[in-house]
């Protein structure tokens, strides 16, 4: 059956992208669906622990968000942009420069006071660039003090914290955007669900800024994924596997950690330690190996993160959930509010 990414169009106020984080992390509403039936509850997030049961587990993704937005001058004063991607070793960056025209191959550029330099070594495809860096001490450490957070195109509002576009258990440096649906967690609401007899595991999917790439292509099975570097350690794989046989749910805290335990597990559903590039495309007709349960934000229409919701809940439920969620006001995208989509709904509205 052939699937068009029209099919997956919603009406979405403009008014609805949420543009600033909440002051409470965990205050955000919540949206429960039952992917088998459809019906919906509306919760805040922080009565999460009360819809998980003992012998579940959620497994969330640790990367960090890089400040990988560098703003800079080139030897003739001209300003310029560059946005770092992919980390290819050795300092080398795949990156996208603005302006473009002025970035070839060869081009030189510096930031801040000369701390860091880089040059402009080869054009590649989508009009991104291999960009090699240059600088006195830790790469890392220096990009910290340089560099900028790059938000999503859709927010317009200056961000006050940093770290509010970070989860609270972020860890591993190389992501250029959040994993968004674990920015709704406190390091108290997760304790709380520690001590409810939930198994809480890590995961690493360093998210590309291909997550905001528009599908183009009119047919769902024409579009092709970029592809993202993530890890599952060997602690994590055991939670998991652990769970499975015990009978649990296996609940994946946003579509990043959806991918990663997806793209690694063998037909079985049990998963091992591993690490590598994934370009998983999950869209309805995909059977789930290891998810049970997914917590995530509300997405862009006619995304492919909308596809993965619809292949767990079925295209109708979601969209008719969303549809809800407009009705009342619900706040969308990454800043946004979080929608849990399970197997047995809380029986209390």
């Amino acid at each position: 059956m052939i699937m068009k990414t029209a099919d997956f169009d919603f009406f979405l106020p403009e008014g609805l992208i949420a543009q600033t984080p909440l002051e409470r992390r965990d205050a955000s509403r919540l949206l429960v669906l039952d992917k088998a039936t459809g019906e919906t509850r509306h919760r805040h997030f922080y009565d999460l622990p009360d819809l998980l049961r003992p012998g579940d587990c959620l497994i969330l993704n640790n990367s960090r968000v890089l400040p990988a937005r560098l703003i800079g001058h080139r030897p003739t004063g001209g300003a310029c942009e560059v946005l770092l991607l992919v980390d290819r070793g050795g300092g080398l960056w795949e990156c996208l420069v603005r302006p473009g025209r002025k970035l070839k191959p060869g081009a030189q550029v510096s930031f801040g006071d000369g701390q860091l330099t880089a040059t402009v070594e080869a054009e590649l495809e989508d009009g991104k660039r291999a960009v090699r860096f240059h600088c006195q001490g830790i790469f890392l450490e220096v990009l910290e003090q340089l560099g900028k957070m790059p938000l999503p195109p859709y927010i317009k509002a200056e961000l006050q914290d940093s770290e509010r576009y970070q989860t609270v258990y972020s860890k591993v440096s190389g992501s250029a955007a959040a994993p968004t649906a674990g920015l709704h967690f406190t390091r108290e609401l997760l304790n709380r669900i520690a001590a409810t007899g939930v198994g809480i595991g890590y995961v690493t999917l360093h998210v590309g800024l291909g997550t905001f790439r528009p599908v183009k292509a009119e047919d769902v099975q024409d579009h092709e994924m970029h592809s993202e570097y993530c890890e599952i350690p060997a602690k994590t794989a055991e939670l998991a596997n652990r769970t499975k046989e015990a009978g649990g749910r296996v609940i994946c805290v946003g579509t990043t950690s959806c991918r990663t335990v997806e793209s690694f597990a063998g037909e079985d559903g049990r998963l091992k330690p591993c690490g590598g590039w994934t370009n998983i495309f999950i869209y309805p007709g995909y059977r789930f190996k290891v998810l049970d349960a997914l917590i995530t934000n509300f997405h862009l229409p006619q995304s492919t993160l909308v596809m993965l919701v619809s292949a767990l809940a079925g295209r109708e439920h979601v969209l008719a959930a969303y549809q809800e969620a407009v009705e009342r006001e619900y706040r969308f995208f990454s800043f946004g509010d979080a929608m849990f989509i399970t197997d047995q709904i809380d029986p209390n509205p």
